[in-house]
């Protein structure tokens, strides 16, 4: 990815120290925050703007391409990749300038990402999702008889020896985590959103060959039954998490796992699900989730348990994905939304130059028309993101 120097001036800063504004020029040099600017830095006046790091989106499908499960797994990969970097390039447009996919990218996407060869934000993939079969991951309804092993987002993986296998394979290729589906899901057709999924020795698989490799397990989880069987077999990341309740939020901040809600999806779903085709197995699943997601946020953070942020928007609801912010705003107010959209987010990655806007930091900004403590909808609405620069470079 290109970097270039720029010097922002006549802004305020967020510093997550802090947690507030401070006043001061932000200098990237061959694109990280530096203490001073380079003599042939770019200057852009951004006087009475307000500078906060970079967004993080931790729940991202770019071969999401579609509302039909099978379209997304067995479409043509070329149309997938080249529609995955559309997406890509219009998150960065909204101020993402870092991503994370959690079912589905593969290393060639994450290669032209890397190379330049189109605008996007900084992508972190884990290649296909794994499913047991008939799990969330899997797309086929109960009366279709066909075969069904890997598609572009999910792979249908059964035993302990061939899941060891499978996140070898994700490794080898650069998968930056590994997802997996323990609970039933709105977006499949024959499986109970409550129940868990994946044996205890198949979870702990799955985890151990990641953490062999440094890495960790992210797992998609709805149901506190679904959540305690994840974390306690190692997983570390909870994807969704909606139905949790207290003492699994209070189990969660136990063992140090992390909630990454998906607020947007279940709204968008809601209100334009079904005049874009979503069927009616998945309307009536999400309504079971819908009301719950805000809940789960106030319940994790009331735990302990850091709170990410994630969007998990598929085809054209892609365009939502600042309606997420905002209501992540409603259920945790405008400063701890913020943090899970930069620090928490940041953390989840595992990578420090994320997230902040300190010395070192990755050069990723978004100049916003006002402060987005005081006046919150700064975060959310288009209209209010002056200017957005990654790696020193302005995108907007």
């Amino acid at each position: 990815m290109e970097s270039a120097s720029l010097r922002i001036t006549g802004a305020h800063v967020w510093d997550r120290t802090v947690q507030g504004f401070v006043d001061r020029d932000l200098c990237i040099v061959d694109g990280i925050v530096t203490e001073r600017a380079d003599a042939s830095a770019e200057v852009l006046d951004a006087a009475g703007g307000w500078i906060v790091p970079g967004l993080i989106d931790a729940h991202f499908h770019a071969y999401a391409t579609s509302m039909d499960g099978f379209e997304n797994e067995r479409g043509p990969l070329s149309y997938a990749a080249i529609n995955g970097a559309r997406r890509l390039g219009s998150a960065l447009r909204r101020g993402f300038t870092t991503v994370r996919d959690v079912a589905g990218g593969d290393i060639g996407l994450a290669r032209a990402v890397e190379t330049d060869l189109f605008r996007s934000p900084r992508y972190h993939f884990t290649g296909p999702a794994l499913s047991q079969t008939g799990g969330h991951g899997d797309p086929r309804s109960a009366h279709v008889d066909i075969c069904f092993t890997e598609g572009h987002m999910c792979e249908v993986v059964d035993g302990v020896d061939e899941l060891r296998l499978a996140v070898r394979r994700r490794l080898r290729t650069g998968a930056h985590a590994i997802k997996v589906m323990t609970s039933g899901g709105v977006f499949s057709l024959t499986d109970p959103i409550r129940i868990p999924q994946y044996s205890p020795d198949e979870l702990r698989a799955v985890v151990e060959e990641a953490e062999r490799r440094g890495t960790y397990v992210a797992a998609h989880a709805y149901s506190p039954e679904a959540v305690v069987h994840s974390i306690e077999n190692g997983v570390r990341s909870i994807e969704h998490g909606n139905l949790i309740d207290s003492p699994t939020a209070r189990r969660m901040a136990e063992l140090g796992a992390i909630l990454v809600p998906t607020l947007a999806a279940y709204d968008a779903m809601d209100r334009r699900g079904a005049e874009l085709g979503l069927n009616e197995i998945s309307l009536a699943k999400n309504a079971e989730v819908l009301s719950k997601g805000q809940e789960a946020v106030q319940l994790a953070l009331a735990a302990g348990v850091p709170v990410g942020f994630g969007s998990d928007l598929m085809g054209d609801l892609e365009d939502d994905q600042l309606c997420g912010v905002r209501l992540q705003v409603e259920a945790s107010g405008a400063t701890e939304t913020l943090r899970s959209l930069t620090e928490t987010n940041a953390a989840l990655i595992g990578d420090r130059r994320l997230g902040h806007l300190d010395a070192g930091a990755y050069g990723d900004a978004v100049v916003l028309a006002a402060n987005p403590i005081a006046e919150p909808a700064a975060l959310w609405e288009a209209d209010a993101r002056r200017h957005i620069v990654q790696a020193g470079r302005r995108v907007v």
